[in-house]
């Protein structure tokens, strides 16, 4: 009787902790659909305004919607099905999301070399500005969740696509930047392809730490 007693015990413990652990995975699995809804939306928004008022910084951070959405598919399908509970699966949508990080990276960078040597200006997106703004505040909000889902979850794939958020609100704050002096000073124009040059690089090495298996944090 006592045997069973303990037994019982045990079972009560692991199996609330098996619980926790499924729903955790559950909220990861949601939080990736709405993160991916989210960077669509300001992808579509973003490099339509980039284009039309020629600002490399707000083109590249909606292309770097791409890797974002890359990251959050990855994650769903991480913890979709069998694949919740392995860890093949885990390391496999680590390498994703580093592909995610290096799919926009030369690209930025390459603009942004463009308009500095070029003297390309900017001109002013009112709703650039918006949309970089409403970025600023929403994406750590996601990136905060993302962050905790993942250290619950052991999953670094998890705490990834908590770094790509952060990362896309670092770069719409500095594109914000870039577009209000570029709307207030004259010479302001040459922050859009620094800040350009600025995302290449920490999405390029956020790339690197990925792949290798660390938690990409900064």
């Amino acid at each position: 009787m006592a045997i069973s007693s303990a037994l019982a015990g045990d079972c009560a413990v692991s199996a609330p902790l098996d619980i926790g652990w499924q729903r955790s995975a559950e909220w990861a699995r949601r939080l990736a659909w709405v993160s991916l809804a989210v960077v669509l939306v300001e992808g579509v928004v973003g490099l339509w305004q980039g284009l039309a008022v020629g600002s490399v910084a707000l083109t590249g951070w909606a292309l770097g919607g791409v890797s974002e959405a890359l990251a959050s598919a990855m994650v769903v399908w991480r913890f979709s099905g069998a694949r919740t509970f392995s860890q093949h699966a885990e390391r496999r949508a680590q390498r994703g999301v580093a592909v995610s990080f290096w799919l926009t990276a030369p690209y930025i960078a390459a603009e942004s070399l463009r308009e500095l040597t070029g003297g390309h200006h900017a001109e002013t997106s009112v709703i650039g500005i918006a949309l970089t703004a409403a970025g600023l505040l929403l994406m750590p909000i996601l990136g905060r969740a993302n962050r905790r889902l993942g250290e619950r979850l052991d999953s670094g794939a998890t705490e990834a696509e908590g770094i790509q958020n952060y990362l896309c609100a670092a770069q719409a704050a500095g594109v914000l930047v870039g577009l209000a002096a570029a709307a207030l000073w004259s010479g302001g124009w040459r922050i859009d392809p620094a800040v350009g040059l600025g995302i290449a690089g920490v999405a390029a090495w956020q790339g690197v730490r990925a792949w290798r298996g660390h938690d990409c944090g900064c």
